[in-house]
């Protein structure tokens, strides 16, 4: 587990991160420049190691994260903190009424579209949702795997 001035150090390393202080010794970090109300990212980073990361409803962390789109970080890596903070960080950045399309070819000449909306990666065959990833590299692999090229 990684300590209380390490997971500073390593939340402190994306520059569009604000600390400030609250209660108890802990400590918030706050994207200023979110297109939402919603601005902390790292939330309540208490000197025992406990803190939380907000990523909304991302389906990634689905899983993992509360009825408040909050994931608790006391045992995460270095490589999942930043992970996760990056993905927080991009989740507040997102303007998520501009859909996304991509078209994608199979040797047999069937066309799937690869839609993303709302921090979702949806296939459609037609105006069939065939499947939901919660990344693009997920939705992407996924289609190379079924025999699947981008279309230029």
């Amino acid at each position: 587990m990684l300590t209380f001035e390490q997971k500073q150090a390593i939340i402190e390393s994306f520059p569009e991160l604000t600390k400030k202080e609250i209660s108890m010794k802990r400590v918030n970090y706050h994207f200023e420049e979110s297109l939402y109300e919603k601005t902390i990212v790292v939330e309540k980073l208490h000197p025992n190691g406990n803190g939380f990361v907000y990523i909304g409803d991302l389906l990634k962390y689905e899983k993992v994260a509360n009825d408040k789109g909050l994931v608790n970080i006391r045992d995460f890596s270095e490589a999942e903190l930043r992970e996760i903070i990056r993905d927080a960080i991009d989740f507040l950045s997102e303007d998520r009424d501009i859909p996304v399309v991509e078209k994608w070819t199979s040797r047999e000449g069937v066309t799937l579209e690869l839609r993303h909306h709302q921090r979702d990666w949806n296939i459609y065959f037609q105006e069939n949702l065939e499947e939901t990833f919660g990344a693009r590299e997920e939705a992407v692999a996924y289609l190379l795997e079924e025999g699947f090229k981008l279309k230029k």
